[in-house]
């Protein structure tokens, strides 16, 4: 039976791409074709769950042996191999690659395989995992939050339970899929100290398990928004504060911005343009624990524009009083 489905091209990939092309590619298109964002076209649905399909096959690597050998009937692979050794139908090429059987004869080899019919229990499968992007803001990070997303939560088919067919035929009420999809809300807490990458699992929130297989898990894959103040490195910020002249050179105490609102820092006297000060434990939250960063302060001298006469003269006074250089 010629295989239908292509994986690659549903991930619209080359059959050599490595794991991270497969997975950027699912992330792209899971994102493209969500039901969120395409409410009620039933045609980007239907490629969402292809997509979610194929990356549950293509994102293992012993499934995706099996599929790279076999197309979408990977599923059977060892008795594909084993009738291959006793070849009653001959069809396998000498260089290993896959046989394509035609309408009778694919229902000819599952008589073989299976004893005289293709109506079998079928075996419990887990659901695939899920990953999904969600933004936050760098405050949001910091402090931690909560939030509300939906998410299509298909359950299995209680009419077939989850195995798609009823006496050889496909089921009425999920036509053959074995889920029924449904679009849920859970909240959903965001811890402080994510970074860009982190990874929140929400335990048996991916697709359905299959004839009554567990659930997978849905994996919360965050990015942090860029901030105008501030510049994060791993747990460290950044941040320029503007002082005036006077404070670099007479000293001063001034105020500096954090995500938790402002502190006072010292100013020494004389201090250079562009010097650093580290203010230990005033960055981001490592995640998992109480520690913190610390925040970097760039100072930038602001030279004063439209001078008084008196201003002037006080500068031409310093300007003679300077040891020449």
């Amino acid at each position: 039976m010629a295989s239908k489905k292509n994986y690659y091209e549903i991930l619209e990939i080359n059959r050599d791409a490595s794991e991270q092309e497969i997975k950027k590619a699912y992330r792209q298109l899971a994102r493209k074709y969500h039901p969120d964002v395409n409410p009620g076209d039933k045609s980007a649905e239907e490629r969402f769950k292809l997509i979610n399909e194929a990356y549950e096959v293509l994102s293992d690597t012993e499934k995706r042996k099996k599929y790279d050998r076999y197309g979408e009937n990977w599923q059977y692979a060892e008795q594909f191999a084993q009738a291959q050794q006793q070849a009653p139908y001959g069809g396998f090429d000498q260089s290993g690659g896959t046989y394509f059987f035609e309408g009778s004869e694919f229902d000819s080899m599952f008589d073989h395989l299976f004893g005289g019919t293709r109506h079998r229990q079928a075996r419990p499968r887990r659901g695939a995992d899920i990953e999904e992007p969600i933004e936050v803001t760098l405050e949001e990070a910091y402090h931690g939050t909560t939030r509300d997303i939906s998410l299509q939560s298909d359950r299995q088919c209680s009419g077939c339970r989850g195995t798609g067919r009823i006496q050889n035929l496909p089921c009425s009420a999920c036509r053959g899929t074995g889920v029924i999809p449904e679009i849920g809300h859970i909240q959903v807490k965001i811890p402080s100290g994510v970074k860009d990458g982190s990874r929140i699992r929400l335990a048996g929130k991916g697709q359905p398990g299959r004839a009554g297989g567990t659930s997978g898990d849905l994996y919360l894959v965050t990015s942090v928004k860029p901030h105008p103040l501030f510049e994060r490195k791993d747990d460290d910020l950044y941040v320029e504060l503007a002082v005036p002249l006077t404070t670099a050179v007479l000293g001063d105490e001034v105020e500096v911005p954090t995500p938790k609102g402002k502190l006072a820092l010292k100013i020494p006297p004389e201090s250079q343009n562009c010097q650093t000060f580290r203010l230990s434990g005033q960055g981001m939250p490592h995640l998992g624990n109480s520690s913190r960063g610390d925040l970097l302060v760039k100072m930038k001298v602001v030279l004063p524009t439209k001078l008084s006469a008196e201003e002037k003269a006080l500068f031409e006074r310093l300007k003679a009083l300077q040891p020449k250089r």
